[in-house]
C-alpha cells in the first residue's frame, strides 16, 4: 500500500475511532443508576405505592464524632441526585448530624415506573414513610432547587415531623405557567429527554446556574445525569423524566409559601437565572423570569418565619460552588433554630 493512502486510512481510522468515543456522550450507567459510584453506602428503601413494588435508594451517614441527636434529610434537585449532596453530606456528619438523602422515585438509584401519577404531595408521603421505616420522629428537611418545592410540600404535609425548612435556590419561586410561558406536553417532553447530550447540558448549566463559570468537578455531575440518560434505560427515565416535569411546572407551592408554620432558612445565590421552560417562552415573557436576586426577597417577605441569607454572584447551587462559604452559611442557620 502506498505510503500517502496509508497515512490517510490511518487518518480515516483515527477520525472514525474519535467520533465513535464522542458519540457515546461519556460513559453510561444503568435505569438506577448501576455502575456510578455514590459516595456513602446505598441502601433501598422497598413499598407498595399506587399498586407498583417501588424502591427509594438512600443514603443514611451517622453523625461523624459528638452526635447532636438532630436529623437532617436532604432532598435533590431535577438534574441533581443525592450522590451531589456529597460535600454536604459530610460537612453536616463532621458538625453531628445524622444525614438521610434518598433519591426520589422516577430519580437515580431509584425505581422508574412505566406508569405513575407523580404529586409533591406522593414524594413527600414517600419520603415520610421512609423516615418512618428508620424511626425518625423529627427532622430538619432541606431541598435544594425542585428538591426546595417537595421540601416545601413535605413541610405542609407534616409541620410536627419538620423542626425546621432550608430551601437552597429552590424553583418554583414564581409560577411560570401564570406569567406567561407555554405548556410543554409530556410527549414534548418525552422528546426532548430523548435528545439529550453532555454538551446540551453543559451549555445549559454553565450559563443557567454558574453565570457562565465552570469547573472540572462539575464534569462529573454531568456524566452521571447524561450516561443515566443515555444508557440501557434511556427511554425509561426520558419518561419519568418527562413525567417529573409535568408535576413541576403545573403544581406550584408559590401560593402556599404563606401557610408554612415551620422556621424557614432561605439560602439564594443571586445569579441563579433557573427557570422551567423559559427557551420557549416569548423574549418579553422570559426577561421577567429566574431573578432569583429578586425572588429570594420576595420569598421571604411571604413565608412566616423566614430567615434569607443570599450570596452574591454565586448561581443555582453555591453548595457545589463555593461550598466553605455555602457550609459555612448552613451550619450557623441550623443552630440559630
Amino acid at each position: 500500500m502506498p505510503l500517502a493512502r496509508a497515512f490517510c486510512l490511518t487518518g480515516l481510522l483515527a477520525t472514525l475511532s474519535f467520533s465513535s468515543l464522542a458519540a457515546t456522550d461519556g460513559p453510561t450507567y444503568g435505569p438506577e443508576l448501576q455502575g456510578f459510584q455514590y459516595p456513602y453506602p446505598v441502601e433501598h428503601f422497598n413499598f407498595q405505592s399506587q399498586g407498583k413494588s417501588l424502591q427509594m435508594g438512600y443514603m443514611d451517614v451517622p453523625a461523624k464524632g459528638k452526635a447532636n441527636g438532630r436529623v437532617v434529610v436532604l432532598m435533590h434537585g431535577k438534574n441533581f441526585c443525592g450522590a451531589t449532596w456529597e460535600a454536604s453530606i459530610k460537612s453536616l456528619s463532621e458538625a453531628g448530624y445524622r444525614v438521610i438523602t434518598p433519591d426520589q422515585i422516577g430519580f437515580c438509584t431509584s425505581s422508574k415506573p412505566d406508569h405513575y401519577q407523580y404529586s409533591f404531595q406522593q414524594l413527600a408521603i414517600n419520603t415520610h414513610q421512609l423516615l418512618e421505616k428508620l424511626g425518625i420522629q423529627k427532622t430538619t428537611i432541606l431541598g435544594h432547587s425542585t428538591g426546595g418545592m417537595l421540601a416545601t410540600r413535605y413541610a405542609l404535609l407534616y409541620p410536627e415531623q419538620t423542626e425546621q425548612l432550608v430551601m437552597v435556590n429552590p424553583i418554583g419561586l414564581e409560577d411560570w405557567k401564570s406569567l406567561g410561558v407555554p405548556y410543554r406536553t409530556v410527549d414534548q417532553w418525552y422528546e426532548r429527554e430523548l435528545n439529550m447530550s453532555a454538551e446540551g447540558v453543559r451549555k445549559y448549566q454553565r450559563s443557567t446556574y454558574y453565570g457562565g463559570r465552570w469547573k472540572p468537578e462539575y464534569e462529573r455531575w454531568i456524566e452521571m445525569l447524561v450516561g443515566m440518560n443515555k444508557g440501557a434505560g434511556q427511554k425509561q427515565v426520558a419518561w419519568n423524566s418527562a413525567l417529573i416535569y409535568d408535576m413541576i411546572f403545573t403544581q406550584p407551592v408559590y401560593y402556599e409559601f404563606k401557610d408554612l408554620q415551620v422556621p424557614t432558612l432561605l439560602l439564594i445565590g443571586t445569579s441563579d437565572t433557573t427557570a422551567i421552560s423559559s427557551d420557549i417562552a416569548p423574549p418579553a415573557v422570559k426577561a421577567k423570569l429566574g431573578h432569583y436576586e429578586v425572588l429570594g426577597k420576595q420569598a421571604a417577605k411571604l413565608i412566616p418565619h423566614s430567615t434569607l441569607v443570599e450570596f452574591p454572584g454565586l448561581g443555582h447551587a453555591p453548595q457545589m460552588e463555593e461550598p466553605a462559604k455555602f457550609h459555612k452559611a448552613l451550619l450557623q442557620g441550623l443552630q440559630k433554630w
